[in-house]
């Protein structure tokens, strides 16, 4: 049986955007490999394991190979975007093993001949792959991993430790069902010499449970996100030469320790590279559901009465403070999409360069290592999965009962986008440490820029209106640092005791360059459009977008002296006006933002919600007397 089609309007420009530029052959096959699984849900560990490793190896079986999906960035990002609307545990399942696990593999591994055969094994789906780096006795345990490698230069083999309970690692593992293999980060030691930290692969589990040296608890209930989650520990794992993925760095025969990136901070941020990966294609599923919230609580209101005594049997939709909301959603939820398109092509001209090139944009390392390895890259990660979050929890509020209902989708997309707050480098450490970095790149306080901004009504105004705003903040936090050091008796700039005082405008800073660069993304996919009836469909919306936006974080602009009260208060005339420039473009929005309805399976999304509800219910009649 055939899939059925994507939507008719996914065509051209817009088809690109929504579905990363693929082809429509790939898009058939994933959309096969994904439709509709004919087993169960269940909250039983070993039965959700194996249902999640039976679609990991359909998806296997029907899309290229790992390598080559690595090669296309696009078709990598379509993957995870799809796979999260589907079912986000499957996507996290993906994430762990072939964005980070085979990703390792593929750009660390200078032997890679020589794991030819757990290569296979893992890209077939016939071994799932963990990705070991959190260590659970400390925050921040990324810059100060404690899990040693020692090499033994006897046997040149490494010894894998944990070497107390508070260094054990937590991921996405089992004790059971299928084979598990890890990429585990860990500190390498030669001759008492710290090394820094590289990844090791490491054969966790065969069928009958964790190998010898391998330490396993029980499963770690996590609901938001239900995978089976578990501490694993190292007690003397002995592993050959080749699972080092150690990049260029080596061990001579005379066992001396040679790495040219010449730091173990460069070491660590060459090891986190699969980080970029990450970084790059989440903000595409972000967007996915981001859309797919907003599609589902645009459907639900236009068709939804309510009996309320100011307007009895009119549509949600016709209340304003709804319209605010969900066409609300669509338009953040569009500005999302563009913002992940344009990651993807930071990542994609990235992978073109000389792979152990360091990332254009990076800082030295401060509260975590994110920034450290694409700031860029980090901020559109942090912006997206916050941003995507917000969204859904509105439209879960703005759905009431329909919105908490788990076939719904709602509340799994939410639990996956809330996940990612601290997974995958969390995003507050990711702002503090992008308004830290922007502080020190802020020009001395200079006169304010009086360049007149665009109406804003105009899709260009909000992207004008933060770049003054980034600004603003970026002075302003350089000043009262550069203040606190001098009243701190000689401190150096970059101190705790300066920069605890300022976390909060850092990350609001940090938030704000994020928020900025997806607002020129929306005005740069715009201007790309060259057909002019789909630029003016979208221009409302990513006005919008905008509009809204700075409604919200009107606080912050007014402090700033960004906007004026008289600015704020004209806003809602335009927001409403916009709201109804929007409305008549409903019907192909909703069409250019739906994925297949058997992918997302839920009955939110469908054109008639009551029907579609109806139709997954069964009835038990009790027998009259």
């Amino acid at each position: 049986m055939s899939a059925p089609p994507l939507p008719q309007s996914a065509s051209g420009q817009i088809y690109e955007l929504m579905h990363g530029g693929c082809t429509p052959t790939f898009l058939t096959a994933l959309h096969q490999a994904l439709r509709r699984h004919p087993a169960p849900a269940t909250a039983d560990p070993a039965g959700r394991d194996a249902r999640l490793t039976a679609r990991l190896r359909q998806l296997a079986r029907a899309l290229p190979p790992a390598r080559d999906l690595w090669r296309s960035p696009e078709q990598l990002a379509t993957l995870i975007a799809w796979s999260a609307a589907a079912e986000p545990a499957l996507c996290m399942t993906l994430i762990n093993h072939t964005v980070l696990g085979l990703g390792s593999l593929i750009c660390l591994a200078p032997d890679h001949g020589s794991l030819r055969r757990q290569f296979e094994a893992l890209e077939t789906g016939r071994t799932k792959c963990s990705y070991l780096i959190t260590e659970i006795g400390q925050s921040n345990s990324h810059l100060a991993t404690r899990t040693i490698a020692e090499f033994d230069p006897q046997t040149r083999q490494f010894t894998l430790t944990t070497p107390d309970q508070g260094a054990a690692k937590f991921s996405s593992t089992a004790a059971h069902g299928v084979p598990r293999t890890g990429v585990a980060l860990a500190r390498l030691t030669v001759a008492g010499q710290d090394c820094g930290v590289f990844p090791f692969l490491v054969n966790l589990t065969d069928p009958s449970g964790p190998l010898p040296g391998v330490e396993m608890t029980s499963p770690v209930e996590l609901s938001a996100l239900p995978l089976d989650y578990a501490y694993v520990r190292f007690n003397g794992v002995r592993l050959p030469w080749e699972h080092w993925l150690r990049d260029d760095a080596t061990i001579g025969p005379d066992g001396v320790f040679h790495d040219p990136l010449g730091s173990p901070d460069q070491r660590l941020q060459r090891t986190l590279c699969v980080g970029q990966a990450l970084w790059a294609t989440l903000p595409a599923a972000a967007s996915a559901l981001a859309r797919q919230a907003g599609l589902g609580a645009v459907r639900y209101a236009r068709r939804r009465r309510t009996q309320g005594r100011l307007a009895p049997g009119a549509p949600l939709l016709d209340y304003r403070s709804q319209q605010h909301a969900v066409l609300g959603a669509m338009a953040d939820a569009f500005a999302l999409t563009c913002a992940a398109s344009r990651a993807l092509e930071l990542w994609s001209a990235h992978q073109s360069a000389r792979p152990s090139a360091p990332s254009s944009g990076a800082d030295p390392i401060g509260f975590a290592p994110w920034s450290a390895v694409s700031q860029p890259l980090s901020a559109y990660k942090a912006h997206s999965v916050r941003e995507a979050a917000r969204i859904t929890t509105l439209c879960q509020r703005h759905c009431g009962f329909a919105g908490l209902l788990d076939t719904n989708r709602l509340a799994s997309y939410r639990g996956f986008l809330e996940a990612f707050e601290p997974a995958g480098g969390d995003s507050q450490l990711i702002f503090y440490d992008l308004g830290r970095a922007l502080a020190e790149e802020a020009a001395a306080p200079l006169a304010d820029d009086a360049t007149a901004l665009p109406r804003a009504a105009d899709p260009l105004w909000w992207p004008a209106l933060l770049r003054r705003h980034t600004d603003r903040l970026a002075r302003r936090l350089r000043t009262r640092r550069d203040a606190l050091a001098m009243a701190a008796g000689g401190h150096t700039t970059d101190s705790f005791v300066v920069w605890n005082p300022l976390l909060d405008e850092a990350a609001e800073l940090g938030a704000a360059y994020a928020a900025s660069l997806a607002a020129e993304d929306v005005t740069r996919t715009l201007a790309a459009f060259t057909d002019p009836e789909t630029r003016a469909r979208l221009e409302p919306l990513a006005a919008l977008h905008g509009a809204l936006a700075a409604r919200r974080h009107a606080g912050s602009l007014l402090a700033a002296g960004t906007v004026s009260p008289a600015d704020l208060e004209e806003l809602a005339q335009t927001t409403d006006r916009l709201c109804d420039t929007v409305l008549p473009q409903l019907d192909w929005l909703e069409d250019a933002f739906a994925l297949p309805a058997d992918i997302v399976c839920s009955s939110l999304a469908a054109e008639d919600y009551s029907q579609a509800h109806a139709q997954t219910l069964t009835w038990k009649h009790g027998a009259l007397s």
